[in-house]
Formats: structure tokens, C-alpha cells, sequence
């Protein structure tokens, strides 16, 4: 369960007390209601502050994108050759359509590409670990082999 679901149901526990002592209560009847409201209003103000962020994740997802696509391209190990295999970037395990458009932006525009590009330089324009990338390398020229 959410936290901050819990702190406006404890609110909403002190609003409804704060009811009944209108309704109950004769002495030191104002007393207790502002005590209860403001009790109330602070647990709305606390579950406020609790509930998730998804503006702040979609904004650090957009800057990361947009950082991408303004970095260089990455250059290959060795010198490219017209390719047989243009096959797509999505045949690898790991990488998908998201993925695929990221690494097109750095120049990586099928398997071929991906194979001869250096894994550290992959890892750190995408901002993942190198094992990960290296292992796209390997599964890219396995596939090369192939065909």
C-alpha cells in the first residue's frame, strides 16, 4: 500500500472526529475541533508529499533521450564495408524498439553497425554497463556468422 494513501486515510479519520465533536461535544468544543482539523490537514499535507512523482521520472527520461541524441556518433573499430546483413537491431535479446531508436541515433543503424562498434563507447553514450553491451556485440557477430 501506498504511504500516502495511509496518511489521508488517517486524515480522513481526524475530519470525521472533528464532525463528531461538532455534534457531541459541549465543553471545550472548539478547542478539540481546531485541534482535529489541524491534525487532519497536517496528514493530508504529509500524504501530499508522499505520493509518487511520475512528472519528475518522464522529465529525467526525456533529458537522458535528449542527451542521446546530441551526443557524436559513435565511430566503428574498423572501417565499414558495404553490408549483406542489414538485419534490425530488434533480433538481439535486450535490445527493443526504444532501444533500437537510441542506438539509431548514435549512428548504430542495424546489426552490422552494432558489431563492429566499441562496447565501452556504447555503454557510456547509453549510460548502461558495458557487460550488457558487450554482450549485444556478441550476439550481433554470432548473428553475422550466420548468415
Amino acid at each position: 500500500m501506498r504511504s500516502d494513501y495511509a496518511l489521508y486515510t488517517v486524515a480522513i479519520i481526524f475530519f470525521i472526529l472533528t464532525g463528531v465533536i461538532y455534534f457531541y461535544q459541549t465543553n471545550n468544543r472548539e478547542l478539540y475541533m481546531v485541534a482535529t482539523a489541524v491534525i487532519g490537514l497536517f496528514f493530508m499535507g504529509i500524504g501530499y508529499t508522499q505520493r509518487p512523482r511520475t512528472e519528475t521520472t518522464a522529465t529525467k527520461t526525456q533529458t537522458q533521450q535528449a542527451e542521446i541524441a546530441t551526443t557524436t556518433q559513435i565511430t566503428p573499430k574498423k572501417e565499414e564495408k558495404p553490408s549483406v546483413a542489414m538485419r534490425e537491431l530488434t533480433e538481439i535479446k535486450g535490445i527493443g524498439v526504444k532501444r533500437a531508436e537510441q542506438l539509431k541515433t548514435l549512428g548504430i543503424a542495424n546489426v552490422e553497425n552494432l558489431a563492429k562498434a566499441s562496447a565501452e563507447d556504447l555503454a557510456s553514450k547509453l549510460k548502461i554497463s558495458p557487460k550488457i553491451t558487450k554482450r549485444w556485440i556478441e550476439e550481433a557477430k554470432k548473428i553475422l556468422e550466420k548468415t
